[in-house]
């Protein structure tokens, strides 16, 4: 494989405490030097990154590909292809497919999906319960076996309380986390959109933050007296917030992620039942939003993750009430980050963090950082690029974004994956 060298770019690393215009080379894989007029192979090819930022690869740790079972909405290689075109070089992938990834057939075939698509690295997370359903666990230790770095019922919460308990302890036997979708089902039902005065004004049902926060501090509770890893998923409300941030300060080992969507949108986006805004958990008020900004910064909320969540017409284009929950994410959510940077919410260096050597401490992945040794995995950003979002646009098979005809800021010039360029803007 021959070299690649970087040059003249800003290095932002934040795991290295880097912020300073460097070189960087790239070779057999690995991140191989960095400094100031580095030497290269006279084969090496040379990429000019003046006025650019050199970022480690993005790495987002929670997507939906949808395969196999609705491959309509998305396939593995129209997912990974999305992810590298906003910069994520390694996703997480959810296990809701058709059929659910709760065996080693169904790991197996994501991964050979994903290598023969070679773009993003992708990572499999396993159901925590057989077919979601909540009732009887999965073969864990065949799962973390094929290739699973976590287990997750994604949308679904666990709501045997008994039931959690031994998969909080069972993942402890694989070093591995309990992601969950923090709702209780009772309080929820029904509802489509956060309650409050927007929904009432719409007549819609509401779902109440009591619905998010009730099972936060019950599955806290639990992993206090059983211990063990638990990262709660796309968590959006202010008294989620407070029991992650206690929990934390008591020595729990309690991980939170936070999608842009909840960090740049409120219920007011639901406007005249516009379903692109419809999602679970649902956009909160304002304050709301301000505690997940406020969380991101101080370090209660570890990563930031787009819940990419791809939806044909079929599934969007009807009745609020029957549409489906989520948006595609991949290709907006750098520059919904560094919205916040510009807003003076996050800084440069905390806002790269949450996209790269955050999520990658979260669940132990490789990668998040540009240390010597490191996977070559690197992002080229422009942030200065100004720029319409265009979901047709989208290498997503999806178009469900409340993000269409926003002009935003910063944009994902080049994209590295193990040495090899797997995206340019140049050429997309």
């Amino acid at each position: 494989m021959a070299a690649t060298l970087i040059t003249g770019g800003r290095v932002i690393d934040p795991a290295e405490n880097l912020d300073a215009v460097r070189d960087v080379l790239l070779h057999e894989g690995k991140v191989a030097a960095i400094g100031e007029r580095l030497a290269a192979p006279s084969d090496a090819e040379r990429v000019d990154a003046r006025g650019k930022w050199v970022l480690p690869g993005f790495i987002d740790l929670h997507v939906h590909l949808r395969e196999p079972g609705d491959e309509y909405k998305e396939t593995v290689a129209t997912g990974v292809a999305s992810a590298v075109a906003g910069g994520f070089t390694t996703i997480v992938s959810m296990p809701n497919t058709r059929p659910v990834n709760d065996t080693v057939a169904v790991t197996e075939l994501i991964l050979e999906r994903a290598r023969q698509a070679q773009k993003a690295r992708v990572v499999p997370a396993g159901a925590i319960t057989v077919g979601l359903k909540g009732e009887t666990l999965s073969e864990i230790g065949d799962l973390v076996a094929a290739g699973c770095r976590a287990i997750t019922d994604d949308g679904r919460p666990v709501m045997n309380a008994g039931l959690m308990r031994r998969a909080l302890e069972y993942a402890q036997l694989f070093d591995i986390p309990v992601m969950v979708h923090e709702e209780d089902l009772d309080l929820s039902k029904g509802g489509v959109m956060n309650e409050g005065p927007i929904a009432t004004k719409l007549g819609l049902r509401g779902v109440p933050n009591a619905a998010e926060v009730a099972m936060v501090v019950r599955d806290i509770a639990l992993l206090e007296e059983v211990g063990g890893h638990l990262h709660i998923a796309h968590l959006s409300c202010a008294g989620s917030v407070r029991a992650v941030r206690e929990a934390r300060a008591r020595g729990l080992h309690v991980t939170a992620e936070a999608a842009p969507h909840h960090f740049t949108l409120t219920d007011e986006a639901v406007g005249c039942y516009h379903t692109h805004a419809k999602m679970s958990p649902p956009l909160r008020n304002d304050a709301d939003r301000e505690a997940v900004i406020a969380a991101m910064a101080d370090g209660t909320i570890d990563a930031i993750a787009t819940d990419h969540a791809p939806h044909s017409l079929v599934e969007k284009d009807v009745e609020f009430d029957v549409a489906a929950n989520g948006i595609v994410g991949l290709e907006t959510a750098l520059p919904l980050t560094l919205a916040l940077v510009k807003a003076g919410r996050l800084s440069v260096k905390r806002a790269i963090e949450l996209l790269t050597s955050g999520p990658a401490e979260t669940f132990g992945l490789p990668g998040g950082t540009l240390a010597v040794g490191a996977p070559a995995d690197v992002t080229l950003v422009d942030a200065e690029a100004s720029w319409k979002v265009e979901p047709e646009k989208f290498a997503s098979k999806s178009r469900n974004s409340p993000f269409a005809g926003w002009t935003v800021q910063g944009r994902v010039e080049q994209t590295f994956v193990g040495g090899v360029r797997v995206f340019s803007r140049e050429h997309a």
